[in-house]
């Protein structure tokens, strides 16, 4: 009897750990073969090349059909226990940091900021996954069936983490929610355990960024072979993010005297007290350690979520 009540108090225990388990938070959007087919796109020139960007504003006032199929997504998502970030709500959002972003320039040039419409969603959203959603109605006789593309999109990385594309059954219904949700729910206890393990591997391993080390050209002559306590700068560096990341786990690919490439660095998703982490913040604690050891300024810049760029020399 008491190794029956031992047995049920382990099980009930591992129950409790997986039902409080930490999930990733997940975006769902259009993906961008979609707002092209569909129209909901707009052009600009990016220092002579013209590039394609969604306009998801447009797309959400324009398009009732996928705000529906969204909500649908998304309740899907969140009957398997998944955080959201609402498409919609993220853009009003958006729309408020771009009426501040534009009065901000730099102090030499007078550049202004840029950014693409997904890195912007990224930074807002502040979501560890973005699911990307294309869809195709197809008619025959009285009945219509959907195809669908679903990709789960490690919004850290931009690497593909999980996939699922079908075709759903030809149904007599003619609204384009009910046909994606018929077409999808096949397969998405498979994409949820997908894009789980991949969190999973980040809360063990840590999650994937990558920094970029520059200095200002100031006449300071200070660089990464600049010798600090016997020590070069690039070796300073190199040992704070030996000792700051998961297992160990980063690669140097690249550098010289005066930058410094590092990727596939494994930074923590919480710190001490629970506080998620992102690249800024891993970013702003080697800024102070340098600043507070070494009195060495720097400037932190992020590229989306995923990527920062620390300048030595001032701020």
């Amino acid at each position: 009897m008491k190794r029956i009540v031992i047995l049920f108090s382990v099980l009930l225990a591992a129950q409790i750990a997986f039902s409080q388990a930490k999930k990733p938070t997940i975006m769902v959007v259009p993906s961008d073969a979609w707002c092209n087919e569909n129209g909901f796109v707009t052009e600009y020139d990016n220092q002579g090349t013209m590039v394609i960007i969604p306009e998801y504003k447009k797309a959400f006032q324009s398009s009732m059909d996928l705000q529906m199929v969204i909500a649908h997504i998304n309740g899907m998502m969140a009957e398997r226990d998944f955080p959201l970030k609402n498409l919609e709500s993220v853009i009003k959002s958006i729309e408020q940091r771009t009426a501040e972003d534009n009065l901000t320039m730099s102090k030499t040039s007078g550049a202004t900021l840029a950014e693409s419409p997904l890195d912007q969603l990224r930074k807002t959203a502040k979501a560890d996954i973005i699911m990307q959603l294309g869809w195709k109605v197809n008619q025959n006789g009285p009945k219509n069936s959907v195809q669908f593309i679903l990709q789960g999109i490690d919004a850290y990385t931009d690497k593909q983490i999980a996939y699922a594309a079908g075709n759903g059954e030809p149904s007599f219904s003619a609204e384009v929610p009910v046909l994606i949700e018929e077409a999808v729910v096949a397969y998405v206890d498979n994409f949820a355990a997908t894009l789980q393990a991949h969190f999973d591997d980040m809360m063990e391993n840590g999650r994937e960024v990558s920094i970029d080390f520059k200095v200002f050209d100031n006449g300071s002559g200070l660089d990464f072979e600049s010798e600090f306590g016997g020590e070069e700068l690039a070796d300073i560096i190199d040992e704070w993010l030996n000792q700051n990341t998961v297992n160990h786990r980063y690669s140097k690919t690249d550098g010289s005297e005066n930058y410094l490439y590092y990727e596939q660095v494994r930074i923590p998703l919480f710190n001490a007290s629970g506080k998620a982490i992102d690249t800024e913040a891993y970013a702003k604690d080697l800024r102070k350690y340098l600043r507070n050891t070494y009195k060495i300024e720097s400037k932190v810049m992020t590229k989306g979520l995923g990527k920062a760029v620390v300048v030595i020399g001032e701020k």
